[in-house]
């Protein structure tokens, strides 16, 4: 159980780091906690798309560059919420 946990964080805090090296922007989220929960959200929520879309059956996940990209949509959307601060 707890590598599972250090998996997705591991995981996580990769993509959160990727999304931000490609979508390089001064409104996105900092620091290592909040990279971390981008990748983990992010993975989440492509998740949820694949297996709305049935890309993915039920109980499977998104993998890394799914990770990434998931946590790409998630920085696009807090880019809208946050605006030009």
């Amino acid at each position: 159980m707890a590598s599972t946990w250090i998996g997705v964080i591991l995981i996580g805090f990769f993509a959160g780091l990727l999304a931000r090296f490609f979508s390089s922007d001064p409104r996105n989220p900092q620091g290592c906690l909040l990279t971390t929960l981008l990748g983990v959200v992010g993975a989440a929520f492509f998740t949820w798309i694949g297996q709305f879309t049935g890309m993915y059956g039920s109980g499977e996940y998104a993998g890394f560059i799914g990770a990434v990209i998931g946590s790409i949509i998630v920085l696009l959307i807090w880019r809208a919420i946050v605006g030009n601060k």
